[in-house]
Protein backbone atom coordinates (compact mmCIF):
# COMPACT_ATOMS: atom_id res chain seq x y z
CA UNK A 1 0.00 0.00 0.00
CA UNK A 2 1.42 3.43 -0.86
CA UNK A 3 2.00 6.49 1.26
CA UNK A 4 -1.11 8.24 -0.04
CA UNK A 5 0.22 11.65 0.96
CA UNK A 6 2.47 11.30 -2.04
CA UNK A 7 1.04 12.99 -5.19
CA UNK A 8 0.35 10.63 -8.08
CA UNK A 9 -1.51 12.67 -10.74
CA UNK A 10 1.71 13.64 -12.56
CA UNK A 11 2.32 9.95 -13.31
CA UNK A 12 -0.90 9.45 -15.27
CA UNK A 13 0.52 10.31 -18.73
CA UNK A 14 3.08 7.56 -18.34
CA UNK A 15 0.79 4.81 -17.14
CA UNK A 16 -0.25 3.49 -20.54
CA UNK A 17 3.35 3.39 -21.72
CA UNK A 18 4.55 1.63 -18.58
CA UNK A 19 1.78 -0.93 -18.77
CA UNK A 20 2.88 -1.89 -22.27
CA UNK A 21 6.43 -2.41 -21.00
CA UNK A 22 5.68 -3.99 -17.67
CA UNK A 23 2.67 -6.12 -18.51
CA UNK A 24 2.80 -7.55 -22.04
CA UNK A 25 -0.56 -8.81 -23.18
CA UNK A 26 -0.15 -12.41 -24.25
CA UNK A 27 -2.23 -14.01 -26.91
CA UNK A 28 -4.84 -16.22 -25.30
CA UNK A 29 -5.75 -19.72 -26.31
CA UNK A 30 -8.98 -20.31 -28.19
CA UNK A 31 -10.05 -23.07 -25.80
CA UNK A 32 -8.79 -22.79 -22.25
CA UNK A 33 -8.83 -26.16 -20.46
CA UNK A 34 -9.33 -24.43 -17.09
CA UNK A 35 -12.97 -23.66 -16.32
CA UNK A 36 -14.55 -22.26 -13.14
CA UNK A 37 -18.20 -21.85 -12.23
CA UNK A 38 -19.52 -19.71 -9.37
CA UNK A 39 -21.43 -22.01 -6.98
CA UNK A 40 -21.65 -19.59 -4.03
CA UNK A 41 -25.46 -19.46 -3.92
CA UNK A 42 -25.96 -23.22 -3.79
CA UNK A 43 -23.52 -23.73 -0.90
CA UNK A 44 -25.76 -22.26 1.82
CA UNK A 45 -22.92 -20.01 3.02
CA UNK A 46 -24.34 -16.79 4.44
CA UNK A 47 -21.14 -15.20 5.70
CA UNK A 48 -20.74 -11.48 4.94
CA UNK A 49 -17.46 -9.69 5.50
CA UNK A 50 -17.14 -6.33 7.24
CA UNK A 51 -14.09 -4.16 7.74
CA UNK A 52 -15.87 -2.16 10.45
CA UNK A 53 -15.57 1.06 8.48
CA UNK A 54 -17.53 4.21 9.24
CA UNK A 55 -15.88 6.71 6.90
CA UNK A 56 -13.11 7.59 9.34
CA UNK A 57 -10.62 5.60 7.23
CA UNK A 58 -8.56 3.71 9.76
CA UNK A 59 -5.65 1.94 8.07
CA UNK A 60 -6.64 -1.47 9.45
CA UNK A 61 -9.77 -1.40 7.28
CA UNK A 62 -7.59 -1.68 4.17
CA UNK A 63 -5.94 -4.98 5.13
CA UNK A 64 -8.87 -7.07 6.42
CA UNK A 65 -8.65 -10.09 5.90
CA UNK A 66 -7.91 -13.76 5.19
CA UNK A 67 -9.54 -17.19 5.51
CA UNK A 68 -8.57 -20.84 5.90
CA UNK A 69 -9.45 -24.26 4.53
CA UNK A 70 -9.11 -27.22 6.87
CA UNK A 71 -10.63 -30.60 7.63
CA UNK A 72 -11.43 -29.73 11.24
CA UNK A 73 -13.43 -32.91 11.93
CA UNK A 74 -11.23 -35.34 9.95
CA UNK A 75 -14.13 -36.62 7.85
CA UNK A 76 -12.26 -36.20 4.56
CA UNK A 77 -14.17 -33.08 3.47
CA UNK A 78 -12.53 -29.67 3.47
CA UNK A 79 -14.27 -27.07 5.64
CA UNK A 80 -14.01 -23.25 5.51
CA UNK A 81 -13.08 -20.77 8.26
CA UNK A 82 -13.80 -17.13 7.44
CA UNK A 83 -12.04 -14.35 9.34
CA UNK A 84 -14.03 -11.16 9.86
CA UNK A 85 -13.53 -7.58 10.98
CA UNK A 86 -15.31 -5.82 13.83
CA UNK A 87 -16.93 -2.40 14.40
CA UNK A 88 -14.40 0.40 14.67
CA UNK A 89 -15.10 3.76 16.39
CA UNK A 90 -17.99 5.43 14.62
CA UNK A 91 -19.45 2.16 13.35
CA UNK A 92 -22.35 0.16 14.76
CA UNK A 93 -23.17 -3.30 13.42
CA UNK A 94 -26.02 -5.40 14.77
CA UNK A 95 -25.64 -8.26 15.35
CA UNK A 96 -21.89 -7.97 16.01
CA UNK A 97 -19.85 -9.64 13.26
CA UNK A 98 -17.78 -12.71 14.05
CA UNK A 99 -15.54 -15.24 12.38
CA UNK A 100 -17.42 -18.20 10.92
CA UNK A 101 -16.76 -21.92 10.50
CA UNK A 102 -18.67 -23.76 7.77
CA UNK A 103 -18.69 -27.56 7.77
CA UNK A 104 -18.57 -29.24 4.38
CA UNK A 105 -21.57 -31.59 4.18
CA UNK A 106 -20.74 -32.79 0.66
CA UNK A 107 -22.56 -32.03 -2.57
CA UNK A 108 -21.53 -28.38 -2.37
CA UNK A 109 -23.57 -27.82 0.79
CA UNK A 110 -22.09 -26.20 3.89
CA UNK A 111 -23.48 -25.74 7.42
CA UNK A 112 -22.63 -22.91 9.79
CA UNK A 113 -21.26 -24.66 12.89
CA UNK A 114 -19.58 -21.61 14.41
CA UNK A 115 -21.62 -21.53 17.60
CA UNK A 116 -21.40 -25.27 18.19
CA UNK A 117 -17.67 -25.30 17.50
CA UNK A 118 -17.00 -22.23 19.65
CA UNK A 119 -14.76 -20.41 17.16
CA UNK A 120 -16.80 -17.24 16.56
CA UNK A 121 -14.15 -14.75 17.62
CA UNK A 122 -15.53 -11.19 17.59
CA UNK A 123 -12.15 -9.49 17.56
CA UNK A 124 -10.87 -7.55 14.56
CA UNK A 125 -9.53 -10.42 12.47
CA UNK A 126 -6.78 -10.19 9.89
CA UNK A 127 -4.76 -13.39 9.42
CA UNK A 128 -5.28 -17.07 10.19
CA UNK A 129 -3.33 -20.33 10.09
CA UNK A 130 -4.01 -23.91 11.13
CA UNK A 131 -1.83 -26.66 12.55
CA UNK A 132 -1.89 -29.48 15.10
CA UNK A 133 0.26 -27.73 17.70
CA UNK A 134 -0.39 -30.40 20.37
CA UNK A 135 0.01 -33.40 18.01
CA UNK A 136 -3.29 -34.96 19.07
CA UNK A 137 -4.50 -35.60 15.53
CA UNK A 138 -6.76 -32.56 15.06
CA UNK A 139 -6.07 -29.21 13.41
CA UNK A 140 -6.09 -26.18 15.70
CA UNK A 141 -6.77 -22.59 14.59
CA UNK A 142 -4.73 -19.45 15.26
CA UNK A 143 -6.29 -16.06 14.47
CA UNK A 144 -4.11 -12.96 14.10
CA UNK A 145 -6.10 -9.85 15.12
CA UNK A 146 -5.85 -6.11 15.47
CA UNK A 147 -5.64 -6.60 19.21
CA UNK A 148 -4.96 -9.83 21.11
CA UNK A 149 -4.69 -12.93 18.96
CA UNK A 150 -6.63 -16.15 19.61
CA UNK A 151 -5.57 -19.82 19.67
CA UNK A 152 -8.38 -22.37 19.43
CA UNK A 153 -7.47 -25.93 20.44
CA UNK A 154 -9.44 -28.59 18.58
CA UNK A 155 -11.10 -30.94 21.09
CA UNK A 156 -11.59 -33.68 18.50
CA UNK A 157 -15.38 -33.76 18.92
CA UNK A 158 -16.37 -30.87 16.66
CA UNK A 159 -15.69 -28.23 19.30
CA UNK A 160 -12.77 -25.96 20.13
CA UNK A 161 -11.45 -24.36 23.31
CA UNK A 162 -9.87 -20.91 23.51
CA UNK A 163 -6.47 -21.65 25.08
CA UNK A 164 -4.78 -18.36 24.22
CA UNK A 165 -3.93 -17.33 27.75
CA UNK A 166 -2.80 -20.78 28.83
CA UNK A 167 -0.62 -21.15 25.74
CA UNK A 168 0.78 -17.60 26.03
CA UNK A 169 0.36 -16.58 22.39
CA UNK A 170 -1.89 -13.49 22.52
CA UNK A 171 1.02 -11.39 21.13
CA UNK A 172 -0.23 -8.13 22.68
CA UNK A 173 -2.21 -5.34 21.04
CA UNK A 174 -0.59 -5.40 17.62
CA UNK A 175 -2.00 -4.98 14.13
CA UNK A 176 -1.77 -8.59 13.01
CA UNK A 177 -0.91 -9.81 9.55
CA UNK A 178 -0.14 -13.37 8.50
CA UNK A 179 0.75 -16.24 10.82
CA UNK A 180 2.27 -19.67 10.34
CA UNK A 181 2.97 -22.84 12.29
CA UNK A 182 6.39 -24.34 11.58
CA UNK A 183 8.86 -26.70 13.20
CA UNK A 184 11.85 -24.39 13.33
CA UNK A 185 14.18 -26.75 15.22
CA UNK A 186 13.12 -30.21 14.04
CA UNK A 187 11.91 -31.41 17.44
CA UNK A 188 8.50 -32.59 16.23
CA UNK A 189 6.53 -29.75 17.84
CA UNK A 190 5.00 -26.90 15.86
CA UNK A 191 6.31 -23.46 16.71
CA UNK A 192 4.46 -20.29 15.73
CA UNK A 193 5.51 -17.25 13.70
CA UNK A 194 3.28 -14.17 13.87
CA UNK A 195 3.70 -11.28 11.43
CA UNK A 196 2.73 -7.77 12.51
CA UNK A 197 1.89 -4.78 10.35
CA UNK A 198 2.44 -1.23 11.68
CA UNK A 199 2.25 0.57 15.02
CA UNK A 200 -1.24 1.95 14.49
CA UNK A 201 -3.47 3.06 17.35
CA UNK A 202 -6.66 5.09 17.37
CA UNK A 203 -4.67 7.86 19.03
CA UNK A 204 -2.16 8.20 16.15
CA UNK A 205 -4.79 7.79 13.40
CA UNK A 206 -4.36 10.03 10.37
CA UNK A 207 -6.34 10.64 7.19
CA UNK A 208 -5.12 11.72 3.77
CA UNK A 209 -6.63 13.61 0.86
CA UNK A 210 -6.12 12.72 -2.80
CA UNK A 211 -7.09 15.55 -5.16
CA UNK A 212 -9.34 16.80 -2.37
CA UNK A 213 -10.99 13.43 -1.71
CA UNK A 214 -10.55 11.68 1.65
CA UNK A 215 -8.34 8.61 1.56
CA UNK A 216 -6.34 6.23 3.72
CA UNK A 217 -2.76 7.00 4.65
CA UNK A 218 -0.08 4.41 3.93
CA UNK A 219 2.12 2.37 6.25
CA UNK A 220 4.99 4.88 6.21
CA UNK A 221 2.85 7.16 8.38
CA UNK A 222 3.18 4.71 11.30
CA UNK A 223 6.12 3.10 13.10
CA UNK A 224 7.36 -0.25 11.79
CA UNK A 225 6.96 -3.23 14.08
CA UNK A 226 8.73 -6.44 15.02
CA UNK A 227 7.34 -9.86 14.22
CA UNK A 228 6.96 -12.50 16.94
CA UNK A 229 8.28 -16.06 17.13
CA UNK A 230 7.07 -18.56 19.71
CA UNK A 231 8.80 -21.85 20.54
CA UNK A 232 6.52 -24.75 21.38
CA UNK A 233 7.43 -26.13 24.83
CA UNK A 234 5.70 -29.44 24.14
CA UNK A 235 3.32 -29.10 27.08
CA UNK A 236 0.63 -26.88 25.55
CA UNK A 237 2.54 -23.66 26.20
CA UNK A 238 4.83 -21.48 24.12
CA UNK A 239 7.83 -19.26 24.91
CA UNK A 240 8.47 -15.97 23.11
CA UNK A 241 11.90 -16.37 21.48
CA UNK A 242 11.65 -13.37 19.15
CA UNK A 243 14.79 -11.76 20.56
CA UNK A 244 16.88 -14.90 21.07
CA UNK A 245 16.10 -16.17 17.55
CA UNK A 246 17.09 -12.91 15.83
CA UNK A 247 13.58 -12.21 14.52
CA UNK A 248 12.87 -9.15 16.71
CA UNK A 249 15.97 -7.30 15.48
CA UNK A 250 14.25 -6.44 12.20
CA UNK A 251 11.38 -3.96 12.04
CA UNK A 252 9.01 -3.91 9.11
CA UNK A 253 5.39 -3.77 7.97
CA UNK A 254 4.53 -7.43 7.57
CA UNK A 255 1.61 -8.52 5.42
CA UNK A 256 1.63 -11.87 3.65
CA UNK A 257 4.20 -14.48 4.57
CA UNK A 258 5.14 -18.12 4.22
CA UNK A 259 7.51 -20.52 5.97
CA UNK A 260 9.38 -22.66 3.43
CA UNK A 261 12.77 -24.25 2.72
CA UNK A 262 14.06 -21.96 -0.02
CA UNK A 263 17.64 -23.32 0.02
CA UNK A 264 16.86 -27.08 0.16
CA UNK A 265 18.91 -27.59 3.32
CA UNK A 266 16.18 -29.49 5.18
CA UNK A 267 15.01 -26.79 7.58
CA UNK A 268 12.27 -24.19 7.34
CA UNK A 269 13.00 -20.53 6.58
CA UNK A 270 10.60 -17.59 6.96
CA UNK A 271 9.75 -15.19 4.14
CA UNK A 272 7.79 -12.03 5.00
CA UNK A 273 6.37 -9.56 2.51
CA UNK A 274 6.58 -6.00 3.85
CA UNK A 275 4.34 -3.15 2.74
CA UNK A 276 6.54 -0.40 1.24
CA UNK A 277 9.73 -1.65 2.86
CA UNK A 278 12.23 -4.35 1.94
CA UNK A 279 10.91 -7.90 2.23
CA UNK A 280 12.50 -10.19 4.82
CA UNK A 281 14.01 -13.62 4.35
CA UNK A 282 14.90 -15.19 7.69
CA UNK A 283 17.35 -18.00 6.96
CA UNK A 284 17.16 -20.81 9.52
CA UNK A 285 20.40 -22.36 10.77
CA UNK A 286 18.49 -25.53 11.69
CA UNK A 287 18.30 -24.79 15.40
CA UNK A 288 15.72 -22.00 15.30
CA UNK A 289 18.20 -19.14 14.98
CA UNK A 290 17.65 -16.84 12.02
CA UNK A 291 19.68 -14.47 9.86
CA UNK A 292 17.96 -11.92 7.62
CA UNK A 293 19.24 -12.31 4.02
CA UNK A 294 16.47 -10.83 1.85
CA UNK A 295 18.56 -8.19 0.08
CA UNK A 296 21.47 -10.56 -0.53
CA UNK A 297 19.15 -13.10 -2.14
CA UNK A 298 17.29 -10.59 -4.31
CA UNK A 299 13.88 -11.10 -2.67
CA UNK A 300 13.80 -7.78 -0.84
CA UNK A 301 13.27 -5.65 -3.98
CA UNK A 302 12.16 -6.01 -7.58
CA UNK A 303 14.54 -6.13 -10.55
CA UNK A 304 14.74 -2.33 -10.62
CA UNK A 305 15.65 -2.13 -6.94
CA UNK A 306 12.24 -0.82 -5.87
CA UNK A 307 10.37 -1.75 -2.73
CA UNK A 308 6.81 -2.89 -3.29
CA UNK A 309 3.66 -2.66 -1.28
CA UNK A 310 3.89 -6.42 -0.93
CA UNK A 311 0.59 -8.07 -0.07
CA UNK A 312 0.95 -11.84 -0.45
CA UNK A 313 3.87 -14.26 -0.54
CA UNK A 314 3.45 -17.61 -2.29
CA UNK A 315 5.93 -20.30 -3.29
CA UNK A 316 6.02 -23.29 -5.65
CA UNK A 317 8.32 -24.79 -8.24
CA UNK A 318 6.85 -23.12 -11.32
CA UNK A 319 9.43 -24.46 -13.81
CA UNK A 320 9.96 -27.96 -12.32
CA UNK A 321 13.68 -27.55 -11.63
CA UNK A 322 13.50 -28.79 -8.02
CA UNK A 323 13.67 -25.41 -6.29
CA UNK A 324 10.89 -23.35 -4.72
CA UNK A 325 10.24 -20.06 -6.50
CA UNK A 326 8.36 -17.14 -4.93
CA UNK A 327 5.48 -14.99 -6.18
CA UNK A 328 4.51 -11.74 -4.47
CA UNK A 329 1.50 -9.53 -5.13
CA UNK A 330 1.64 -5.77 -4.66
CA UNK A 331 -0.02 -2.39 -4.87
CA UNK A 332 -1.40 -0.53 -7.89
CA UNK A 333 1.26 0.49 -10.44
CA UNK A 334 3.50 -2.25 -9.12
CA UNK A 335 3.59 -5.50 -11.06
CA UNK A 336 3.14 -8.73 -9.14
CA UNK A 337 6.56 -10.35 -9.12
CA UNK A 338 7.84 -13.86 -9.85
CA UNK A 339 11.23 -14.57 -8.30
CA UNK A 340 12.97 -17.61 -9.80
CA UNK A 341 15.17 -19.59 -7.43
CA UNK A 342 18.76 -19.99 -8.63
CA UNK A 343 19.68 -23.05 -6.57
CA UNK A 344 19.27 -21.24 -3.27
CA UNK A 345 22.07 -18.78 -4.01
CA UNK A 346 19.95 -15.90 -5.28
CA UNK A 347 16.61 -15.11 -6.92
CA UNK A 348 15.97 -13.53 -10.31
CA UNK A 349 12.94 -11.35 -11.06
CA UNK A 350 11.53 -13.05 -14.18
CA UNK A 351 8.12 -11.39 -14.18
CA UNK A 352 8.49 -9.61 -17.49
CA UNK A 353 10.05 -12.33 -19.63
CA UNK A 354 7.60 -14.98 -18.35
CA UNK A 355 4.43 -12.87 -18.39
CA UNK A 356 3.87 -13.69 -14.71
CA UNK A 357 2.82 -10.10 -14.03
CA UNK A 358 0.37 -9.85 -16.92
CA UNK A 359 -2.69 -7.78 -16.05
CA UNK A 360 -1.56 -6.94 -12.53
CA UNK A 361 -0.07 -3.47 -13.01
CA UNK A 362 -3.30 -1.39 -12.83
CA UNK A 363 -4.66 -3.31 -9.84
CA UNK A 364 -4.02 -3.87 -6.18
CA UNK A 365 -3.30 -7.60 -6.02
CA UNK A 366 -3.88 -9.72 -2.91
CA UNK A 367 -4.29 -13.45 -2.32
CA UNK A 368 -2.53 -15.69 -4.82
CA UNK A 369 -1.51 -19.30 -5.42
CA UNK A 370 0.73 -21.13 -7.84
CA UNK A 371 -1.23 -24.33 -8.43
CA UNK A 372 -1.78 -26.77 -11.28
CA UNK A 373 -5.42 -26.21 -12.15
CA UNK A 374 -5.61 -28.49 -15.21
CA UNK A 375 -3.24 -31.32 -14.14
CA UNK A 376 -0.82 -30.75 -17.00
CA UNK A 377 2.23 -30.83 -14.69
CA UNK A 378 2.78 -27.06 -14.64
CA UNK A 379 1.65 -24.62 -11.97
CA UNK A 380 -0.66 -21.77 -12.95
CA UNK A 381 -1.10 -18.48 -11.06
CA UNK A 382 -4.40 -17.21 -9.62
CA UNK A 383 -4.50 -13.61 -8.35
CA UNK A 384 -7.24 -11.93 -6.31
CA UNK A 385 -7.69 -8.24 -7.19
CA UNK A 386 -9.48 -5.20 -5.82
CA UNK A 387 -8.48 -1.75 -4.62
CA UNK A 388 -8.40 -0.82 -0.95
CA UNK A 389 -9.59 2.77 -1.48
CA UNK A 390 -13.35 2.61 -2.03
CA UNK A 391 -13.55 6.00 -3.75
CA UNK A 392 -10.40 5.65 -5.86
CA UNK A 393 -12.30 6.28 -9.11
CA UNK A 394 -13.04 9.84 -7.95
CA UNK A 395 -9.40 10.84 -8.31
CA UNK A 396 -7.80 8.12 -10.45
CA UNK A 397 -9.33 6.91 -13.72
CA UNK A 398 -6.64 4.24 -14.29
CA UNK A 399 -7.98 1.78 -11.73
CA UNK A 400 -11.13 0.83 -9.80
CA UNK A 401 -12.20 -0.39 -6.38
CA UNK A 402 -13.86 -3.45 -7.89
CA UNK A 403 -11.81 -5.52 -10.29
CA UNK A 404 -11.84 -8.92 -11.92
CA UNK A 405 -9.53 -11.59 -10.57
CA UNK A 406 -6.75 -12.89 -12.82
CA UNK A 407 -5.74 -16.36 -13.96
CA UNK A 408 -2.39 -16.90 -15.66
CA UNK A 409 -1.97 -20.34 -17.24
CA UNK A 410 1.49 -21.87 -17.35
CA UNK A 411 2.02 -23.08 -20.92
CA UNK A 412 4.90 -25.38 -19.97
CA UNK A 413 7.30 -23.46 -22.18
CA UNK A 414 8.45 -20.83 -19.73
CA UNK A 415 5.53 -18.46 -20.21
CA UNK A 416 2.25 -17.58 -18.55
CA UNK A 417 -0.85 -16.80 -20.62
CA UNK A 418 -3.59 -14.54 -19.26
CA UNK A 419 -6.73 -16.67 -19.70
CA UNK A 420 -8.99 -14.71 -17.35
CA UNK A 421 -11.50 -14.10 -20.16
CA UNK A 422 -11.68 -17.74 -21.20
CA UNK A 423 -12.20 -19.84 -18.08
CA UNK A 424 -15.90 -19.65 -17.29
CA UNK A 425 -18.23 -17.37 -15.37
CA UNK A 426 -16.22 -17.63 -12.14
CA UNK A 427 -13.80 -14.86 -13.09
CA UNK A 428 -16.32 -12.50 -14.68
CA UNK A 429 -17.55 -10.56 -11.61
CA UNK A 430 -15.81 -7.41 -10.46
CA UNK A 431 -15.32 -7.38 -6.68
CA UNK A 432 -12.76 -6.19 -4.17
CA UNK A 433 -11.14 -9.47 -3.17
CA UNK A 434 -8.61 -10.17 -0.40
CA UNK A 435 -7.72 -13.69 0.76
CA UNK A 436 -7.93 -16.63 -1.66
CA UNK A 437 -7.54 -20.31 -0.75
CA UNK A 438 -7.47 -23.53 -2.79
CA UNK A 439 -8.41 -27.14 -2.16
CA UNK A 440 -10.53 -29.98 -3.51
CA UNK A 441 -13.88 -29.13 -1.94
CA UNK A 442 -15.80 -31.89 -3.71
CA UNK A 443 -13.08 -34.56 -3.72
CA UNK A 444 -13.12 -34.96 -7.49
CA UNK A 445 -9.39 -34.48 -7.87
CA UNK A 446 -9.06 -30.86 -8.94
CA UNK A 447 -8.60 -27.64 -7.00
CA UNK A 448 -11.52 -25.35 -6.21
CA UNK A 449 -11.26 -21.78 -4.91
CA UNK A 450 -12.74 -19.78 -2.02
CA UNK A 451 -12.27 -16.01 -2.08
CA UNK A 452 -12.99 -13.53 0.70
CA UNK A 453 -14.40 -10.31 -0.75
CA UNK A 454 -14.27 -7.04 1.15
CA UNK A 455 -17.62 -5.81 2.51
CA UNK A 456 -19.74 -8.56 1.02
CA UNK A 457 -20.26 -12.31 0.66
CA UNK A 458 -17.41 -14.62 -0.42
CA UNK A 459 -17.04 -16.33 -3.78
CA UNK A 460 -16.82 -20.12 -4.07
CA UNK A 461 -15.57 -21.38 -7.43
CA UNK A 462 -15.96 -24.96 -8.60
CA UNK A 463 -13.21 -26.23 -10.87
CA UNK A 464 -14.94 -27.78 -13.88
CA UNK A 465 -11.88 -28.16 -16.05
CA UNK A 466 -12.28 -30.88 -18.68
CA UNK A 467 -8.77 -32.24 -18.64
CA UNK A 468 -7.72 -35.69 -19.81
CA UNK A 469 -4.66 -35.50 -17.60
CA UNK A 470 -3.92 -37.51 -14.47
CA UNK A 471 -3.09 -36.43 -10.95
CA UNK A 472 -2.24 -37.55 -7.45
CA UNK A 473 -2.97 -36.01 -4.05
CA UNK A 474 -0.64 -36.60 -1.11
CA UNK A 475 -1.34 -36.17 2.58
CA UNK A 476 1.12 -36.89 5.35
CA UNK A 477 0.82 -38.41 8.80
CA UNK A 478 3.80 -37.66 10.96
CA UNK A 479 4.97 -39.81 13.86
CA UNK A 480 8.27 -38.46 15.07
CA UNK A 481 7.54 -35.31 13.04
CA UNK A 482 4.52 -33.07 13.60
CA UNK A 483 1.27 -34.84 12.84
CA UNK A 484 0.48 -33.20 9.47
CA UNK A 485 4.05 -33.13 8.21
CA UNK A 486 4.21 -29.34 8.05
CA UNK A 487 7.54 -28.41 6.49
CA UNK A 488 8.07 -31.82 4.87
CA UNK A 489 9.31 -31.91 1.26
CA UNK A 490 7.45 -34.25 -1.13
CA UNK A 491 8.93 -35.32 -4.47
CA UNK A 492 6.82 -37.12 -7.08
CA UNK A 493 8.57 -38.89 -9.97
CA UNK A 494 6.45 -39.97 -12.94
CA UNK A 495 8.44 -40.88 -16.03
CA UNK A 496 10.19 -37.78 -17.33
CA UNK A 497 8.37 -35.53 -14.82
CA UNK A 498 9.70 -34.69 -11.36
CA UNK A 499 7.59 -32.45 -9.12
CA UNK A 500 8.22 -31.06 -5.63
CA UNK A 501 6.09 -29.37 -3.02
CA UNK A 502 6.00 -28.77 0.73
CA UNK A 503 3.29 -28.85 3.37
CA UNK A 504 2.74 -25.33 4.66
CA UNK A 505 0.69 -23.64 7.37
CA UNK A 506 -0.19 -20.02 6.62
CA UNK A 507 0.61 -18.55 3.21
CA UNK A 508 -0.27 -15.98 0.58
CA UNK A 509 -2.37 -13.11 1.93
CA UNK A 510 -3.18 -13.76 5.62
CA UNK A 511 -4.69 -17.14 4.75
CA UNK A 512 -4.18 -20.88 4.87
CA UNK A 513 -5.18 -23.87 2.76
CA UNK A 514 -5.47 -27.47 3.83
CA UNK A 515 -2.48 -29.75 4.26
CA UNK A 516 -3.07 -31.97 1.20
CA UNK A 517 -0.65 -31.56 -1.70
CA UNK A 518 -1.74 -31.73 -5.35
CA UNK A 519 0.36 -32.86 -8.31
CA UNK A 520 -0.73 -32.80 -11.95
CA UNK A 521 0.84 -35.59 -14.00
CA UNK A 522 -0.19 -34.69 -17.54
CA UNK A 523 -0.66 -37.84 -19.69
CA UNK A 524 1.61 -40.00 -17.49
CA UNK A 525 -0.19 -43.08 -16.16
CA UNK A 526 2.34 -44.37 -13.64
CA UNK A 527 4.21 -42.92 -10.67
CA UNK A 528 7.57 -44.54 -10.03
CA UNK A 529 7.86 -43.14 -6.52
CA UNK A 530 6.77 -40.57 -3.99
CA UNK A 531 9.51 -39.47 -1.62
CA UNK A 532 8.88 -37.62 1.63
CA UNK A 533 11.70 -35.83 3.46
CA UNK A 534 10.38 -35.10 6.91
CA UNK A 535 11.41 -32.17 9.08
CA UNK A 536 13.87 -33.70 11.53
CA UNK A 537 15.64 -35.86 8.97
CA UNK A 538 13.64 -39.01 8.14
CA UNK A 539 12.86 -40.09 4.58
CA UNK A 540 10.08 -42.35 3.33
CA UNK A 541 9.68 -43.67 -0.21
CA UNK A 542 6.43 -45.05 -1.61
CA UNK A 543 6.71 -46.89 -4.92
CA UNK A 544 3.99 -47.47 -7.52
CA UNK A 545 1.44 -45.46 -5.55
CA UNK A 546 -1.13 -45.25 -8.32
CA UNK A 547 -2.72 -42.26 -10.04
CA UNK A 548 -5.97 -40.28 -9.78
CA UNK A 549 -6.21 -40.92 -6.05
CA UNK A 550 -5.32 -39.58 -2.63
CA UNK A 551 -2.21 -41.22 -1.16
CA UNK A 552 -1.54 -41.07 2.57
CA UNK A 553 2.10 -41.45 3.59
CA UNK A 554 2.71 -42.41 7.21
CA UNK A 555 6.11 -41.51 8.65
CA UNK A 556 8.29 -44.56 9.13
CA UNK A 557 6.15 -46.82 6.96
CA UNK A 558 5.89 -47.52 3.26
CA UNK A 559 2.37 -48.90 3.66
CA UNK A 560 -0.18 -46.96 1.62
CA UNK A 561 -3.86 -47.24 2.56
CA UNK A 562 -5.83 -48.34 -0.55
CA UNK A 563 -8.76 -45.91 -0.89
CA UNK A 564 -10.90 -46.05 -3.98
CA UNK A 565 -9.62 -43.75 -6.75
CA UNK A 566 -11.53 -40.47 -6.88
CA UNK A 567 -13.58 -39.92 -10.01
CA UNK A 568 -15.24 -36.85 -11.39
CA UNK A 569 -19.04 -36.82 -11.26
Amino acid sequence: MPDTNRPYPFLKPWISFLCLFACPIMAGESQCPIQFSDVTRQTGIRFVHTDGSSGRRYIVETVCCGLALLDFDRDGDIDIYFVNGAPLPGSQIDPPPRNALYRNDGGWKFSDVTAIAGVGDTGYGLGVCTGDYDNDGDLDIYVNNFGPNVLYRNNGDGTFTDVTQMAGVAAGNQVGAGASFLDMDGDGDLDLFVANYVGFTFENHRISYMSGFPSYVGPLNYPPTANVLYRNNGDGTFTDVSVASGIAAHLGSGMGMICADYDNDGDTDIIVGNDLSANFVFQNDGTGKFREVGAALGLAYDVLGNVHGTMAVECADWNNDGWLDFYMTAYQRQMATLYQNKKGQFFEDVSRQTGAGSGTYPNVTWGTRMVDLDHDGYRDIFIACGHLIDNVEQFDDTTSYHARNILLRNNGQGRFVNVSDQCGDGLLPKLSSRGAVFDDLDNDGDLDVVILNSRREPTILRNESKSPHHWVQVQLRGGKSNRDGIGARVTVRAGDLTLIDEVHSGRSYQSDSSKRLYFGLGPRQTIEQIQVRWIGGGVDVVKNAGIDRLVTVVEGSTQVPPPEPASKP
